[in-house]
């Protein structure tokens, strides 16, 4: 099989297919999951066979596509859209993207017509993450040359927390999308990857993305970052977002608002990189208005990893143990020392945000 370039595409012999890098398995195999209905993109969804937010949002407009192929009537369109948006309850892009799709189909009556638009509509949005991704990588490539100007041509060391690479987006990722330009710039840069459990999506992904890509990189333990930041061994943060109000709250993987502790209390820049389409311009409470999904506690009991060429999943735990299972955290706004878009950088206050996005200012 032919490596894919991109975590999602279409079925070049049939169309009414999604194809989608199955997330479950890497680094060790490299499997495609197959897309045809509103079910599997839901199970795609919900199981992490795709993840990140940007990716869940395009994910979700091929879904309302997917739906059109069978659904029978507006009613029914409507109840797979909502069903697709309530997949997972953080990330925000899928609510956007499924809306964006519903609203260019909107006027339309014929429904071939409005396959044809939906199908339009997706590929825009993709197309839109890819455009994103790559204008934070030239905007966040900027403030990493700064540092190494500063140190004189040594090499910048990151911190990350979880997976926001390609992976999680389309192309170039948005954490990752700086570290990836600044490496084609010549600027040299060492990542510090935490393992992000419970499931590992730094261990298992930004590592194997940032070594497909020859940067240089080292795994740790998520309690580490604290210990490193102490002994002047990262000079700066930088993260994703599964959403971000516009007041500056930013919900991201479990474990990052200690990450952004640890770098306030040893002056360390803590950057969060995100498209527009990660923004909530409702909520301005992150702490007490963004949802917190809680998965299932057996991604705490069991690992899985690979084991004499297979891949095997082990208990860690007693079996009678209890878990409890949040995915996501909230990093409050003073805690953030600026949003990297694809306009640009700003500081994390409602203000300097409006100020990047002024047609959001009406709401």
């Amino acid at each position: 099989m032919k490596k894919p370039t991109r975590p999602i595409w279409i079925n070049e012999k049939d169309n009414s297919i999604i194809n989608v890098i199955d997330q479950r398995y890497l680094p060790h195999r490299v499997d495609v999951f197959d897309l045809k209905t509103k079910e599997d993109v839901i199970f795609a969804i919900q199981t992490m066979v795709v993840r990140g937010a940007p990716l869940i949002g395009v994910t979700g407009a091929y879904g309302v596509y997917l739906s059109l192929l069978t659904a029978k009537d507006e009613k029914e369109l409507i109840s797979d859209a909502n069903d697709i948006k309530n997949a997972r309850p953080t990330a925000i892009n899928l609510i956007w993207a499924v809306d964006e799709v519903l609203k260019a189909i909107s006027d339309i009556n014929d429904f071939d017509k409005k396959k044809d638009e939906a199908l339009k509509r997706a590929k825009e949005i993709e197309a839109f993450e890819v455009e994103c991704s790559r204008s934070i990588g030239e905007f966040g490539a900027k403030i990493i040359k700064e540092i190494s100007e500063k140190k004189g041509g040594k090499p910048v060391n990151i911190l990350t927390h979880c997976n926001a690479g390609f992976l999680a987006t389309v192309e170039y990722g948005t954490a990752t999308a700086p570290m990836y330009i600044a490496d084609e710039q010549g600027t040299d840069i060492h990542i510090w990857v935490d393992e992000t459990r419970p499931l590992n999506q730094g261990a298992r992904l930004t590592a194997w993305e940032l070594g497909e890509k020859n940067i240089k990189h080292s795994v740790i333990t998520d309690n580490t970052g604290g210990h490193l930041m102490q002994h002047n061994m990262v000079d700066m943060v930088i993260v994703g977002t599964d959403r971000t109000t516009h007041t500056g709250d930013v919900a991201n993987k479990i474990g990052t608002y200690l990450k952004a502790l640890a770098a306030k209390d040893n002056n360390i820049p803590f950057y969060v990189a995100l498209p527009s389409s990660t923004f909530d311009w409702e909520v301005k409470d992150g702490v007490n208005g963004i949802p917190i999904e809680e998965r299932d506690g057996d991604e705490i009991k069991f690992v899985t990893g690979f084991d004499e060429k297979k891949i095997r999943e082990v208990l860690i735990t007693p079996l009678k143990s209890k878990t409890v299972n949040y995915a996501f955290d909230v990093t409050p706004a003073r805690l953030v020392t600026g949003f990297i878009t694809e306009r640009g950088v700003c500081r994390a206050t409602e203000k300097d945000i409006l100020n990047l996005f002024p047609e959001k200012k009406k709401r």
